[in-house]
Parts: C-alpha cells; sequence; structure tokens
C-alpha cells in the first residue's frame, strides 16, 4: 500500500532479547578502560591494543608485544624452562602458580630471547603483567639476569619492556634479591660497552622500577604507564601533602626528567630501528 511506501524508519536498534544476549560469545567485545566505549576484541587486538578512540594503551601479553616489535620467524627463546618453586613453603604458592600457567601459556612472568628488529640483532625481555602481576621473584630475577648476560657475551644491544606490581612477597627476601643481581649484570653490560634500552610499559612499581628498569641508557616509557616505587596513598599518608593528578605517570616522568620520552605503541617499532641502527 502507498502508506506502507511513505512510512517512517524506525531511526532507532532495537533492543535484544535476554536470549539473544547470552548467544553473544563471551569475550568477543573489550571496553576500553579509557573512553569506556566497546570495541570487537579483535579490532582491538589489530591495533596493537591501543583503543582506535582516545589512544589508551591496555597491557599486551609478552608474546603479542615479542611479535609486534620483532620481524617474522626471528624469535629464538632463551631459558623457557625454568620454572618457580616455593622455596618458603608459602601455602598454596604452587597453586597460584600453576593457575597462571594455565590462565596465560607463559612458564614465568617475563619472556626473554633474541631476535631481529628490521634486520637488526637484539636481545629482548618482555613482563608480563598478567602472571602474577608481572611481580619479580627468583626465576624473573634469573632470567632477566641470564637474559642481560647472553646479551653481553653475543656483543648485542638489550631491550627490556617492564610490567611489574613489584617483588614477590610469596618468596621473600630472595625476591629482594633480584634487584641486586639484575642491578650487577646491568654494570657488567655497560662495563662491557653494551647498550640497554628500558621500556616501562604499565604498570613499572616497586623493585623492578627500583632497579634494572631505571638503568637503561635510553629510559622510555607507553603513553600513560604508571611509574614509581610506592603506590601514591602511601607516600601522601607519609608526607601529608596532597600529590598531583598526573603523579607518577609516564608523563609525569618525563616532565621531571626521570626518563628520556614518551613513545606511543605505533612509533615503538620505527623510534627502536632507529636507535638500534645507530649504535651498530
Amino acid at each position: 500500500m502507498l502508506k506502507d511506501f511513505f512510512s517512517k524508519k524506525k531511526k532507532y536498534a532495537s533492543i535484544p532479547r535476554e536470549e539473544a544476549k547470552q548467544d553473544v560469545p563471551e569475550g568477543l567485545m573489550q571496553k576500553c578502560q579509557g573512553c569506556q566505549k566497546i570495541f570487537y576484541r579483535k579490532e582491538m587486538a589489530k591495533n596493537l591494543n591501543v583503543c582506535p578512540e582516545c589512544g589508551h594503551h591496555h597491557q599486551m601479553s609478552a608474546y603479542d608485544r615479542i611479535e609486534s616489535l620483532l620481524d617474522y620467524g626471528s624469535f629464538i627463546e632463551w631459558d623457557k624452562h625454568l620454572l618457580s618453586n616455593n622455596p618458603l613453603a608459602f601455602p598454596d604458592y604452587e597453586k597460584k602458580l600453576e593457575k597462571d600457567i594455565e590462565k596465560t601459556g607463559i612458564n614465568e612472568a617475563v619472556v626473554t630471547g633474541k631476535g631481529k628488529v628490521n634486520g637488526l640483532d637484539t636481545a629482548i625481555a618482555v613482563m608480563d603483567s598478567r602472571f602474577r602481576m608481572g611481580s619479580m621473584g627468583s626465576v624473573v630475577g634469573e632470567k632477566v639476569a641470564r637474559a642481560i648476560e647472553n646479551a653481553r657475551i653475543e656483543s648485542m644491544p638489550i631491550i627490556i619492556f617492564t610490567a611489574s606490581g613489584g617483588a614477590r612477597m610469596q618468596e621473600g627476601a630472595l625476591s629482594l634479591m633480584q634487584m641486586s643481581k639484575t642491578s650487577v649484570a646491568i654494570q657488567r653490560l655497560h662495563n662491557a660497552g653494551g647498550l640497554f634500552i628500558s621500556v616501562m610499559t604499565n604498570p613499572t612499581t616497586g623493585g623492578v622500577s627500583a632497579s634494572f628498569a631505571s638503568l637503561g641508557d635510553y629510559n622510555f616509557a607507553e603513553p600513560g604507564a604508571l611509574i614509581g616505587f610506592a603506590g601514591r596513598r602511601i607516600i601522601e599518608q607519609t608526607i601529608r601533602e596532597k600529590l598531583p593528578e598526573d603523579f607518577q605517570t609516564a608523563e609525569f616522568q618525563l616532565k621531571h626528567g626521570q626518563i628520556d620520552k614518551v613513545i606511543p605503541r605505533h612509533d615503538m617499532k620505527r623510534i627502536l630501528t632507529t636507535i638500534l641502527d645507530i649504535h651498530q
């Protein structure tokens, strides 16, 4: 009929039934932690886990970051076999480690190895905050120290991406010892004329920020990354002052001379390539 031809079309989407909502596969969508908009998870992954709307940098897994940076097929992993044990007999620690291994597909909170960035050789260590919040225990410290030593022995630079909540309390003083172990390894690399590029991602806190993460020849960070030792609340209670809103962000650290540059994820490979090429 003629009236049907000229009838107005709906300008809104109908609300799906509850049954239809349940048909949406779990994990298909992802909400941006910055602007709160919802995107397809695959779309976000293609954009290196950077929000296409507001530019918020979401966390990346260790292997995803390695894939985004190194030339295809060039990565050779080191020390994958190393596993944490429970030296202090901390209750349920083994179960928590097993759960994280199953959840993340990695054996510890750091992946180390070597590969090529646009044809340039480099050692690499990438921390993964999905595993025990990226906390540094004996194995994390050992893998990082070994990677630095391998870089020194093979006369290649090393790039370390940090993402950590600090030292691992379940391992007590053994965890804190990794701060000095990794720092000594960095000094040995420096003495040999080696290059260390530190890239701090969200979050880089506690013992990691107070040791190897801050000892780079170049200290970089991703936009918005939380970088610091103690938490905001503890510091405010200690000094009895209100801290700035952007306190401990990468931008705050850059402003106060604690890091050399804030690098968006899409520019990371290009800038690292330039630095590696200069130091060849």
